[in-house]
């Protein structure tokens, strides 16, 4: 939902970005700050002063997103489901998880982590501005900023335990149902179903604002209410996704076609004799009759032509090593949460120690189709 992001580095083990979007509410958050919550409290302080304030002030409201989503990716790690990516964007801060939980249970605490954190954080510094509640100078400064930041927390938390699929209370709502279904998909629809009132609701009363003269209140409720409509509606059709898949193993959709090349055959003679002429995704690298790694036809539309007649096949390939590879009687689902994780169009089918075909995007595009089709 984030999308991607500006890479700054690893918490834990998750790596931590931030979306260009991010910094519009930044800079809106600095600016409310500096302009109107501390110029209101302390209106003799210089402009310097008041922006410092400000930057330091949303600085430490975005790592307290962090945290939320920090807990929500730990609870998730000790459950078994690996995290990708934390980012932080316009609308807050996203875990991104390489598969849905594998337990209505597991679903439950994983999305109560992140608000239980919020609303702890809040609690702690709400307590926090009491201590220096009254003080001038520094000490009153911080408390200003302590209450502020731990009634946003609570805020924050409280809000997202809304029902409103994905959010927080909806992965609540959907893990509830889930545990009584027995049926993820049927609980993730009735939970988007939910999620799209919700985020109507948020859209009428944003239109209200606009219409009342709260024009900028009234564009980011709109906005807030159309991403979290789109994003119920992009939760569903990648649970439904998942479920047609995962009833399709890897051998129904594998082609068993994949040229072997030698490791010093040059990539221009590659493109030349092979590529140009067979309808393949990838070459299989062989030294003797040993698998050495697999040559992806994308790797070779990416690859200049001035540089086609200096590198082997060897030099280009991705080694045996480095390969996600799926077992033909694996689901579909499993072929592409490994397709996803390592951003590759294509996975190599490994049986008892052999690669006997690959499985890409484009064969899994025609079963969802096909699929489709029947459905019409």
């Amino acid at each position: 939902m984030g999308g991607k992001g500006i890479p700054l580095g690893r918490i834990f083990g998750i790596a931590f970005c931030i979306n260009p979007s991010w910094l519009i509410i930044f800079i809106f958050t600095t600016w409310s700050l500096a302009g109107g919550y501390f110029s209101s409290i302390y209106p003799d302080w210089s402009p310097v002063v008041k922006i410092s304030a400000g930057v330091i002030t949303s600085l430490l409201f975005f790592a307290s997103v962090l945290v939320h989503e920090l807990m929500h990716s730990v609870v998730a790690l000790r459950q078994g489901v690996a995290v990708k990516s934390i980012t932080l964007f316009i609308f807050g801060g996203i875990a991104e998880i390489a598969e849905e939980p594998k337990k209505a249970s597991h679903e439950f605490v994983m999305a109560l982590a992140g608000p239980a954190a919020s609303l702890m954080l809040g609690v702690i510094l709400i307590g926090l501005s009491l201590g220096f509640h009254g003080m001038d100078g520094v000490g009153g400064c911080i408390g200003v900023a302590a209450s502020w930041l731990g009634w946003v927390n609570l805020s924050l938390g409280a809000c997202n335990m809304i029902p409103g699929f994905p959010l927080d209370g909806g992965r609540v709502l959907r893990a509830v149902l889930w545990g009584r279904s027995g049926n993820l998909c049927r609980a993730t629809r009735i939970a988007s179903i939910v999620g799209r009132v919700m985020a109507i609701g948020i859209i009428v009363v944003g239109i209200h604002f606009i219409l009342t003269g709260g024009w900028l209140t009234g564009v980011w409720f709109a906005l807030m209410g159309w991403f979290l409509f789109d994003a119920a509606v992009g939760s569903y059709r990648q649970v439904q996704l998942n479920d047609l898949l995962s009833r399709h193993s890897v051998r129904e959709a594998m082609e068993q076609i994949c040229a072997v090349v030698p490791t010093d055959m040059h990539v221009e003679h590659l493109i030349s004799e092979y590529a140009s002429q067979r309808a393949q995704q990838c070459f299989a690298v062989m030294s003797g009759e040993a698998l050495e790694g697999l040559v992806f036809c994308d790797n070779l539309r990416a690859l200049k032509r001035k540089t086609r007649h200096k590198q082997t096949v060897a030099q280009l390939m991705l080694p045996k090593e480095k390969l996600v590879w799926v077992d033909p009687d694996d689901g579909l689902d499993k072929a592409l949460n490994a397709m996803r994780e390592n951003e590759m169009s294509q996975a190599p089918v490994m049986q008892d120690g052999n690669m006997i075909g690959v499985v890409n995007y484009k064969k899994l595009q025609w079963l969802i189709d096909a699929h489709s089709n029947r459905k019409q």
